[in-house]
């Protein structure tokens, strides 16, 4: 059986007379990464801030390892990690001080703890370093470090790949699917990447306007979405053919849209050569998240 070691239940936020968060729900398992999409405006980030108790909910429950954070915040938060935006760090301390001045704010956290941290995060050759002569993956890294000490069953990470260069991006993309992996952590993750949460993420939730309007796993929810994009002269003619045997999509570019049958798309393929049209391009588009999120959120821009 799955553990769900995250539940949000009917969770809303209102502000004045505006409802900014309203009703949301969404589990998270263990071990799964799980990722946050959302347009500008759509109450992402004001959401993440309930989470980890910044801000209080009008109304709905979160719980966190089990325990409702309303009514035993303390034994809530021991078993949340997070960085919201970009981790605090000292620069002028090592990373290993800085790892240290942290642990002291928790019970029963000491340098063995530290030790585990920072081979954790790959960063035992750097970590008597000044943290200013750390790369910002690495200080990304040192961030996660911190947030791991108290051992947390959920770890909440705001654009964690925000200015990295693509190598650093595939890098801490590894990463986190480790700590998943090896670590049986529940992982959210939330980004305006959306290459990025379709490589890295087990489930996706699309927020809109203060609402989940979609939450499934990626492979769901791109399921059935490959298409075939067709070039042909005559042009008219194809289309008519290709009209007859299943729906086509014009597009602005002047190539044809259909949906992807490796049988089908065969053979329809042929209906064209044998009526003596000449095709010039048959592509096969896999679908990717970006086009799902458009078309559910209206053409809203992600945040």
């Amino acid at each position: 059986m799955e553990k769900i070691t995250l539940s949000v239940h009917n969770l809303k936020k209102v502000i004045g007379k505006k409802e900014i968060i309203k009703g949301i729900s969404f589990d998270l398992k263990e071990g799964e990464v799980f990722g946050f999409l959302g347009p500008n405006g759509a109450g992402k980030t004001t959401t993440i801030r309930m989470l980890v108790g910044l801000i209080k909910p009008t109304s709905g429950s979160i719980q966190i390892g089990g325990y409702n954070i309303e009514e035993n915040f303390e034994e809530a938060m021991k078993h949340l990690g997070c960085i919201v935006e970009n981790p605090e760090l000292y620069p002028y301390l090592s990373g290993y001080d800085n790892l240290l001045h942290f642990a002291n704010m928790l019970d029963g956290i000491g340098n063995e703890r530290i030790r585990e941290v920072t081979e954790l995060v790959g960063l035992k050759d750097r970590i008597h370093d000044r943290v200013k002569t750390y790369s910002l993956g690495m200080r990304q890294r040192l961030g996660i470090a911190q947030a791991l000490l108290g051992r947390p069953k959920v770890l909440i990470l705001d654009e964690p790949t925000n200015g990295l260069d693509p190598a650093g991006i595939r890098e801490m993309r590894e990463f986190i699917r480790s700590l998943a992996e090896e670590e049986g952590l529940s992982v959210l993750v939330s980004s305006h990447l959306l290459s990025e949460i379709q490589l890295l993420c087990d489930r996706v939730a699309i927020i809109s306007r203060g609402a989940v309007i979609r939450t499934d796993s990626v492979r769901n929810l791109l399921s059935n979405r490959e298409r075939v994009i067709w070039r042909f002269h005559p042009k008219e003619e194809g289309k008519q053919l290709l009209r007859s045997v299943t729906t086509i999509e014009e597009k602005e570019d002047g190539s044809v849209s259909t949906e992807f049958d490796e049988i089908k798309t065969a053979e329809w393929n042929k209906i064209l050569v044998e009526a003596g049209v000449a095709v010039t391009e048959m592509n096969r588009k896999m679908p990717v998240l970006e086009d799902l999120f458009l078309e559910l959120t209206g053409g809203d821009s992600i945040e």
